[in-house]
């Protein structure tokens, strides 16, 4: 393999360590990390929202030429969600394991999270192609916007069931497609951008979904009413997240 090609998947291993950033709750009792989960999901949901609406769905069109098209596998995105999310359940209903207890938003955000990381690395390979500062700057933005969605996803997964170290894990397992995301782009070569079309709008629309029939629901438990105004302040605070990071990245 040329040196040049080392770069990206050495970029990728990089941002796959992002995912590990829920590290610091390891020392964090159970209790605690319960008391305060509401505000996690509450970013959660912010950040999933505000990554599809401020970055997928804006990049989505701008690579695409067919808006319809690209409206289509948005929706088309949310429907494949519901249609896993239902597969899930009834999985969930019938098995009799260790996992029974987890709630099928795990696996589905580990999923969505799966294909949101195979397009980084798609993108971050790309961008190598073209040149080694262009690479370095794809990354650098890449990492940005990965760190508060990285942690929202950690909640997620605590939320389902997972125990801490599990969660940690599965996350970081779920970043390394990343790897399968550069080597399709240097293996299509110029070819990645119909790839990318096909793929961003479908993450976004699966990210609309997990945040909208998922999280937000989870969030109408809390009757509270200052936790439910500390909910929507976070949730704002998530949004602000993702719309600075993208602000940083176009500069």
């Amino acid at each position: 393999m040329e040196l040049n090609n080392l770069y990206p998947f050495l970029a990728v291993g990089i941002v796959s360590l992002i995912s590990l950033v829920g590290v610091f709750t390891i020392s964090l009792k159970e209790e605690t990390i319960k008391k305060y989960l509401f505000l996690f999901i509450s970013l959660a949901t912010g950040a999933l929202l505000g990554d599809a609406f401020i970055h997928l769905i804006p990049e989505s069109f701008e690579e695409s030429s067919n808006a319809l098209l690209t409206s289509l596998l948005i929706i088309l995105g949310i429907i494949i969600f519901f249609i896993l999310e239902k597969i899930l359940h009834w999985h969930h209903h019938g098995e009799d394991t260790e996992d029974a207890h987890i709630h099928p938003v795990g696996k589905l955000t580990l999923f969505s999270d799966g294909i949101h990381n195979l397009i980084d690395g798609i993108i971050i390979g790309a961008s190598f192609l073209i040149s080694i500062p262009v690479g370095i700057a794809t990354t650098i933005a890449v990492i940005i916007h990965e760190i508060p969605q990285e942690i929202g996803d950690f909640a997620v997964l605590i939320h389902a069931g997972y125990k801490k170290t599990k969660a940690l894990w599965l996350n970081f397992i779920s970043a390394l497609t990343s790897f399968l995301g550069v080597f399709i782009a240097l293996l299509i070569g110029e070819k990645t951008e119909s790839f990318v079309i096909w793929f961003l709008p479908i993450a976004a629309g699966g990210f609309i979904y997990i945040a909208t029939a998922d999280l937000i629901p989870e969030m109408h438990k809390t009757k509270e009413i200052r936790r439910s105004f500390v909910q929507l302040g976070v949730i704002l605070f998530g949004v602000f997240l993702m719309a600075l990071m993208t602000a940083l990245e176009t500069h």
